[in-house]
């Protein structure tokens, strides 16, 4: 469940002010890399399509399962049986598919650069920051009770390893109805953190997440919610604020947005139906 700290920190010695004086200690810094995403894609004319579709600033480790999320949230890859093999070799995850699924590759024609900060800003156009999920509609009508979620920044503050030797980290965490943490991945990008948990959820087979709720430890993002909703995950929970383009969507797919959440209290901006108030 946790990332590879020796991948994904460096120590540094830096020197630490304080109001008595200074010191030089051993810092623990989380590494930031660039991460190339191509794809081959099996068709019958032309035979092969070779495609670089992304690359982004990550925090290495679970690189494949950034990979895999990435093209999912994206529209690209529709299903694990979809994936023939997958090979990483340096800051590099090939990908090649066997268009099981008919693949758009309109969709192919985009170029993706993102940050560590931004997921959208490499985005095309405006016309192209908002996907179609490939999965099966859903309600989620379930009902969690309103303390349950208070748990969850303790749980995950004991789990966050990269954050705890940091600071400098986002995460995102799954988990089921009954408060447990099922997953949890990290990385200096909100959005990489998403896709790596989203991607292992898809390699594992664990989909559909409609019965399950998202933790994000950052503010809750227009982009964050949309790889939520194409994960079908209607209920989505953060430490930070959300913007108001993501409560526009949450509103839009019918998606329980909580913010502000901490051991002691949290906003509902949408979907309140789900908790027992």
């Amino acid at each position: 469940m946790k990332a590879d700290t020796e991948k994904s920190t460096i120590p540094k010695q830096i020197i630490k002010i304080k109001f008595d004086g200074k010191e030089e200690v051993l810092d623990i810094i989380a590494v930031e890399e660039p991460l190339e995403i191509s794809i081959s894609v099996a068709l019958a004319k032309p035979p092969i399509i070779n495609k670089n579709i992304s690359i982004t600033m990550r925090t290495p480790g679970n690189d494949t399962d950034l990979a895999v999320g990435f093209l999912f949230t994206e529209g690209i890859l529709a299903t694990a049986d979809q994936i023939d093999n997958i090979s990483i070799k340096e800051n590099t995850v090939h990908i090649n598919l066997n268009n099981s699924e008919n693949i758009d590759l309109s969709k192919l024609d985009r170029h993706f650069y993102t940050s560590s900060s931004c997921g959208v800003c490499g985005k095309a156009s405006l016309e192209a920051l908002k996907t179609v999920s490939l999965l099966p509609p859903s309600d989620a009508s379930f009902q969690i009770d309103k303390d349950l979620l208070k748990t969850f920044p303790d749980i995950l503050n004991q789990q966050q390893t990269i954050f705890n030797n940091t600071g400098g980290i986002h995460a995102a965490a799954l988990f089921d109805l009954s408060g447990n943490l099922l997953d949890l991945r990290e990385d200096v990008g909100r959005h990489n953190a998403l896709d790596k948990l989203i991607g292992n959820c898809l390699l594992n087979r664990h989909f559909p997440l409609d019965n399950h709720i998202l933790f994000l430890s950052g503010r809750a993002s227009f982009e964050l919610i949309q790889k939520a909703v194409m994960a079908r995950i209607h209920f989505i929970t953060a430490v930070g604020a959300p913007s108001s383009l993501a409560v526009e969507m949450a509103i839009e797919h019918d998606v329980t947005l909580v913010g502000f959440l901490s051991e002691s209290r949290y906003n509902i901006y949408n979907g309140a139906k789900r908790i027992k108030i």
